[in-house]
């Protein structure tokens, strides 16, 4: 691709060389992977700024350089000046932001030949993006899906290493997913990615807000500055799209200040475009009241229902995208719900295991002290209405990330259960016990304190709580939902809550040897 194709939406100065008819073999921000002909992007990252290695870029083979104005009028201007045969020096504002533009163009702007939604927040963006990715598929189109669990292209799995991609792999995904003929994608828009401008040059039909509640702030240092990330994805919307946000939170409503896209709300408890309210629900499910209609479905908890309302209402607002009419011409608003009612729980969400001993486990990602909240709240609504069972909490905290969010963690978590069982998460580059000592300073009085044991093996820890319950108890294991992994000391090592679980409760090949491995530490307490 020629250099003059590539800068064609992007807003520069010119200096070295100043050539931009020339062949452009590759677009890097690795200095190493440099090859004659490439363009070097020199991005600030999060501990190392790309500036430092332009001079090494040039000498592997650069024949443009994507600068910002600090480094040029800093260093810049006296390395042309020193280099026999200088490149092209491409000077920016923000070079991350050029990354992702330029990437946008290196693909073909991928993201204009199909419908794109994103979906940001802090709980709620994985399960919405992905039951909106099945409901479209289900109504017989062909949809791809970025999200924290998995990417599809179709029914083609691809892996996922972070909840949004950087530019380079986001948009040759979105290609992928044009090239076999999508229609729709769905995708998850992380705050980081916002911040870090990964999503820069998207043309995004529709944005969804969840909520925003403490999370990240190891990052973003401040509640504010998570608040601006969020809100920074619907101030770039166009005018055309939806903006649907969430009215139950408190800053639902920001998102939609000085947002030119056309503004739609949804709620469980008050007055918005798209309502609903539960009916009746167990832990098979729940009933729900949308537009007038009851609609069966697999979910369960007030939070699944205003993620359910979310999909529908943003079902909706597809549906009336003008570039999409013909496509969806004979959907109706029935139709929706009919599919609806078909979807299951996503991976790791409120997924359910029972026990031959009459008791359950609700696996769940709830790695925030909101979304503990929203989930043990569920559980024991469901539980008091049947009038009998204790709830058996298993919940710990990643290391390396928020420490302020841990005492709160294991606050909440004793408040809402009748045991509480702290225990490592991912603890990565710290000590587990630290992390636990962290944790336990937020059960600050005897009752608390009386309710928790702590275990810092995981494995063990679920052991132990499958072998407290008793018929009719529910066990609540947080925090890793659908991941399979546990980093510890840098080391990552398989650990899948569900194949714990079952295995504790004798549901699988090595269930036997578990459940005596559980009686043995049971006794020890």
């Amino acid at each position: 691709m020629k250099l003059s194709q590539l800068l064609e939406r992007l807003t520069y100065q010119l200096e070295g060389s100043r050539k931009t008819d020339i062949e452009i073999s590759s677009v890097e921000t690795d200095n190493r992977k440099i090859v004659r002909g490439s363009l070097f992007i020199a991005v600030h990252g999060t501990t190392v700024d790309g500036h430092s290695f332009i001079p090494q870029a040039i000498e592997n083979g650069a024949v443009a350089v994507v600068g910002d104005k600090a480094w040029w009028e800093a260093e810049g201007y006296q390395l042309a000046a020193s280099l026999e045969k200088a490149p092209t020096f491409i000077i920016v504002e923000d070079c991350n932001l050029a990354r992702a533009i330029l990437a946008t163009a290196w693909y073909g702007y991928p993201s204009e030949q199909l419908t794109l939604v994103g979906v940001t927040g802090t709980n709620g963006k994985t399960t919405i993006a992905t039951l909106l990715y099945k409901l479209f598929t289900k109504l017989g189109y062909p949809c791809g899906l970025i999200s924290t669990v998995c990417n599809y292209v179709i029914d083609r799995p691809v892996h996922a290493s972070f909840t949004t991609p950087y530019p380079r792999e986001l948009n040759s995904l979105i290609r992928q997913m044009v090239d076999a003929g999508c229609a729709f994608v769905f995708m998850e828009v992380s705050s980081h990615s916002v911040d870090q401008q990964r999503i820069g040059g998207l043309d995004f039909d529709g944005g969804i807000f969840t909520n925003l509640t403490r999370d990240h702030l190891d990052y973003h240092k401040t509640f504010e500055n998570y608040l601006h990330a969020k809100k920074t994805f619907f101030d770039g919307l166009k005018k055309e799209a939806f903006a649907l946000t969430n009215l139950d939170d408190r800053n639902g409503e920001v998102m939609l200040q000085n947002c030119k896209a056309r503004h739609r709300s949804y709620s469980v408890r008050t007055m918005a475009d798209y309502t609903t309210r539960i009916i009746e629900e167990s832990f098979e499910g729940m009933s729900l009241l949308i537009e007038g209609q009851e609609v069966q479905t697999h979910f369960v908890g007030r939070f699944n229902a205003s993620n359910l309302i979310a999909v529908y209402g943003a079902a909706c607002e597809i549906l009336e995208n003008e570039n999409v009419r013909k496509l969806t011409a004979g959907i109706t608003h029935q139709d929706l719900l009919v599919k609806m009612s078909e979807l299951v729980p996503v991976n790791g969400r409120f997924e359910s295991i029972r026990s031959p001993k009459g008791f359950s486990a609700i696996i769940d990602y709830a790695h925030t002290p909101d979304a503990l909240v929203n989930v043990l709240g569920t559980i024991r609504e469901i539980l008091d209405a049947r009038g009998k069972g204790n709830v058996i909490t298993v919940v710990g905290c990643g290391g390396n990330r928020d420490k302020g969010k841990r005492p709160i963690m294991a606050r909440e978590s004793a408040l809402h259960s009748d045991r509480l069982i702290l225990t490592s998460d991912n603890p990565r580059d710290e000590e587990p016990m630290d992390i636990l000592n962290d944790m336990q300073a937020g059960l600050d009085s005897d009752e608390l304190r009386q309710k928790a044991i702590t275990i810092c093996d995981r494995r063990e820890a679920i052991r132990t709580a499958v072998m407290m319950a008793q018929p009719d108890d529910v066990i609540l294991v947080a925090g890793k939902g659908h991941e399979d992994y546990q980093i510890i000391k840098g080391v990552k090592h398989h650990f899948d809550d569900h194949e714990v679980v079952r295995e504790a409760m004798g549901l699988s090949p090595n269930g036997l040897k578990a459940v005596i491995n559980g009686i043995r530490n049971f006794l020890k307490l």
